[in-house]
């Protein structure tokens, strides 16, 4: 007897901006011992308005400076300070390479409730030569006076333990303000190297 599904599972989670609508890409802002790297509406030619209703972010190979520490991310909603209040879920999985431990499971630390601070979006990234993580973020129709602002993020980095470890992180700024600038940050220390590259996707 055939079984058919229509559930999304993690491994469709993985690749999750793969079903998205046409990407229009805005920028990229590469890393190099930089303190943050930020996109700001209407600066150095980055768009992060009402001219598209979902914004993908997609980090390659972020490498920090320092061992063993998270890779993070806040938003502006107007001001000048990146401490839009938030309330979100962190879970992880994680295998390590001399398969001694397998991980699934919530992170109560990484989940906030009405917070201001930095958001993590990745475990412990390793500062080994070859040890980085990559990922996606999606930020829903960051400029709405009306909604909450949702966004959805998949990482996958080589932590210092030595393992393969992935983070599921989603949740919403609680704001009615727009977002008008995403800021990426390391938990200490600087983002050594990497990438971001910003998309707009239109028909979504």
């Amino acid at each position: 007897m055939a079984i058919i599904s229509n559930a999304v599972t993690i491994a469709d989670a993985g690749a999750f901006s793969a079903s998205l609508g046409s990407m229009t890409f805005i920028k990229t802002l590469t890393a190099s011992s930089s303190a943050n790297l930020t996109f700001v509406h209407g600066s150095a030619s980055v768009v992060l308005d009402s001219t598209y209703p979902i914004y993908l972010f997609k980090f390659t190979n972020i490498h920090p400076s320092g061992d063993n520490v998270t890779f993070e991310v806040n938003f502006r909603d107007g001001g000048s300070a990146y401490d839009a209040t938030k309330t979100s879920t962190f879970f992880r999985t994680s295998h390590r390479e001399n398969d001694t431990e397998t991980v699934f499971g919530y992170s109560t630390g990484g989940g906030l409730a009405q917070e201001t601070g930095t958001q993590q979006i990745s475990g412990g990234v390793g500062a080994e030569n070859d040890e980085s993580g990559s990922g996606e973020l999606l930020l829903y129709n960051p400029s709405s006076t009306t909604f909450v602002k949702h966004f959805v993020v998949n990482s996958q980095i080589l932590s210092a333990s030595p393992q393969s470890e992935q983070s599921f992180t989603a949740g919403y700024c609680n704001t009615t303000a727009a977002i008008d600038g995403v800021q990426f940050t390391m938990s200490s220390g600087n983002i050594d190297a990497g990438t971001i590259k910003l998309y707009g996707i239109k028909d979504s």
